[in-house]
Order: structure tokens, then C-alpha cells, then sequence
């Protein structure tokens, strides 16, 4: 079979040739099998920039492959690619903050709660990332923030900038660990992992909540993810902070249940992101890539926009304390 852009990544990774050519471009890609439903092409339009157009032709070549062939014989049809059905008009009159709005997940429901008319506060620790997330929107009404979330300065921005009425909070920033167990963690790699994910999303609810007991309504909604759920997705440090991160969301809906504030978490399972994972364990690779060929595959970062803003909008009233596996099933095994 002559592999092609439109050869699906199980495909390529299959083909011996295949293989040696993604492995001499990427090293290691063990963490492609959660990938091997989508087309090489799919990839580059997914990956944000970090997989481009180029690099494919580059491998297509390299195996002597036709860039625009075909393929003869796919392993596995490709799913359905998600389309997004925008409703106008959803958040009018309401301000969302939404956190890590520069890339990945939070830049698409950032995206979405605009064009759904709402008043976006965009926050990211990149500029860059928020001026041309922001030039994307011309007319909507957005405001961009630099602002580090575990710093009581940065969340105190953020809080001004947003004004008196808040009424969504989605606490999408976030970072990955280095897959280490705990017998090889560092406190290095502990203490980072837990300032951004737990303490950055404690203190932004923290800062939001007097806002929205003023109003007596408000939704707040975490993004966790299935290594809040389970221990074979991460290393100790992520595991245990998206674990903490639901504790946070539950107790939260308990002590705010009758006062118009409704607290919601969303776990991810593989997305199409930014968010950067290595392996400086060999334990935890030879354990982590070993679950993650059978798991499903990528899902886009508008998928889970659209779990978030559900939650985030009116439509998901009576709705506190549900921890969502946006996962594509992965949670269902």
C-alpha cells in the first residue's frame, strides 16, 4: 500500500518505512496510537502548527508516497470530523473568563463563548498567542489578559478587568507533569504541576465567587482530566492535581448548591493541544504508552469547547457537581 497524506496514522505506523520515517522526524511516537484513526492531513489541521503541511510532504517523500493520493487501503475508517453548530446570541449580556485562552481548549471555548455573543476575558501567560487569538475575533467583544493564575497579582487583574458582574468562570490553564511515579518525582516537578493546576484554579473560584453571590448566579466549570479519574493517564504529579481539581469542583457545588452558583468539572481524555508531556521515567513510559495504544483517539479542542460552554450556558441548569468525561469513551473501558 502506497502511504499518502490521506493514509491514516495506524496505517503509517504499521508500515515499517512508515514508522522509521515518523520516528526519524518526531523520535518517539508512541503517544501517535491515540492518533491512528485520523488521516496524516487531519493531523496538520489538529496540531495547531506544530505538525505542518511540510513536515507531512516530507514524509510522504521519504517512503516514495504519493502527498495527494488516496489510500488504497484504509486500516480503520476515519471518524466524522466534529462540526461545530454555533448558537447566537447564547451568552449575550454575560462575561465569561476563560483561562488559557491563547491555545488548545481554552482558545476554542474562548472562541465560542465570542461568537456566541458573550464578553470574553481571555487570559494566557502569552501575548503573542492572545493578540492573535483576539485578531481572529475582530468585533467581538474581548479582553486579554497576561496573567499568571497562581499569582495573587495576576488573579487580581484579571477580577478588575472582568468588572463587577461575572458570570462564568472556565478554568481551562494548565500543565502536564513528566509522567514520573512517585518514587522518582521531584518536589521540582511536584510543586509546579500543583501552583498552576490546583492553586491557580482555587484562587481564580476564590476570586469569582463574591461576584457571583452578589448576583446569585454564576457557573463556574474546572477542566480536569481522566487522570482526575483514574491513575493510568499521567505521572503522580498531574494525576494527583486533576484529582485534587475534582475535589475542588465538588465541594465548591456542595457549599454553593441553593445560591444560584453551579460548579462543574470536564475531564479530557486525548486533545489536540499545546500542553507539552515527556517521559523522564522509563517505568512510567513503558506504563503509560502501553495503555495509550488502546485508547481512543484525539479529539479536537472544539469538542471539548462545546462540553465546556454547555456547562458554562443556561442549557445545562440544574446541573452542580457533575464531573463530565468528555473522552470519547475512554472512561466507559
Amino acid at each position: 500500500m502506497a502511504l499518502s497524506k490521506n493514509s491514516t496514522i495506524g496505517d503509517w505506523l504499521a508500515d515499517p518505512a512508515g514508522r522509521a520515517a515518523l520516528e526519524g522526524l518526531l523520535g518517539d511516537v508512541s503517544q501517535m496510537e491515540q492518533a491512528k484513526a485520523l488521516t496524516l492531513g487531519q493531523l496538520v489541521g489538529m496540531s495547531q502548527g506544530q505538525f505542518t503541511d511540510e513536515m507531512a510532504s516530507s514524509l510522504v517523500a521519504a517512503v516514495g508516497g504519493d502527498a495527494d493520493s488516496p489510500a488504497e487501503r484504509p486500516s480503520a475508517p476515519s471518524p466524522a470530523a466534529f462540526v461545530e453548530k454555533v448558537t447566537d446570541g447564547r451568552f449575550a449580556g454575560k462575561t465569561i473568563i476563560v483561562t488559557g485562552a491563547g491555545s488548545g481548549i481554552g482558545r476554542a471555548t474562548a472562541s465560542r463563548v465570542a461568537r456566541e455573543g458573550g464578553r470574553v476575558i481571555g487570559v494566557d501567560i502569552s501575548q503573542e498567542r492572545l493578540d492573535e487569538f483576539k485578531a481572529e475575533h475582530a468585533g467581538a467583544d474581548i479582553t486579554v489578559i497576561v496573567a499568571d493564575i497562581s499569582d495573587d497579582a495576576g488573579v487580581a487583574a484579571i477580577i478588575e478587568a472582568a468588572g463587577e458582574k461575572i458570570d462564568g468562570l472556565a478554568n481551562v490553564a494548565g500543565i502536564m507533569d513528566d509522567m514520573t511515579p512517585v518514587g522518582e518525582v521531584t518536589d521540582a516537578v511536584w510543586d509546579r504541576v500543583f501552583k498552576v493546576n490546583v492553586t491557580g484554579t482555587m484562587k481564580l473560584m476564590r476570586a469569582v465567587i463574591p461576584a457571583m453571590q452578589a448576583a446569585n448566579s454564576g457557573q463556574i466549570v474546572n477542566v480536569a482530566s481522566e487522570a482526575g479519574l483514574r491513575g493510568s493517564a499521567a505521572g503522580a504529579a498531574y494525576t494527583a492535581s486533576k484529582h485534587a481539581v475534582v475535589g475542588l469542583t465538588k465541594s465548591a457545588a456542595f457549599m454553593y448548591t441553593g445560591s444560584g452558583i453551579r460548579v462543574n468539572a470536564v475531564c479530557p481524555g486525548g486533545v489536540a493541544t499545546n500542553i507539552g508531556a515527556n517521559f523522564a521515567s522509563s517505568l512510567g513510559a513503558e506504563r503509560i504508552q502501553r495503555a495509550m495504544a488502546i485508547l481512543p483517539g484525539v479529539a479536537q479542542s472544539d469538542q471539548l469547547a462545546a462540553s465546556i460552554t454547555w456547562l458554562l450556558s443556561d442549557d445545562s441548569t440544574n446541573v452542580s457537581g457533575a464531573i463530565l468525561a468528555s473522552d470519547g469513551g475512554w472512561s466507559a473501558a
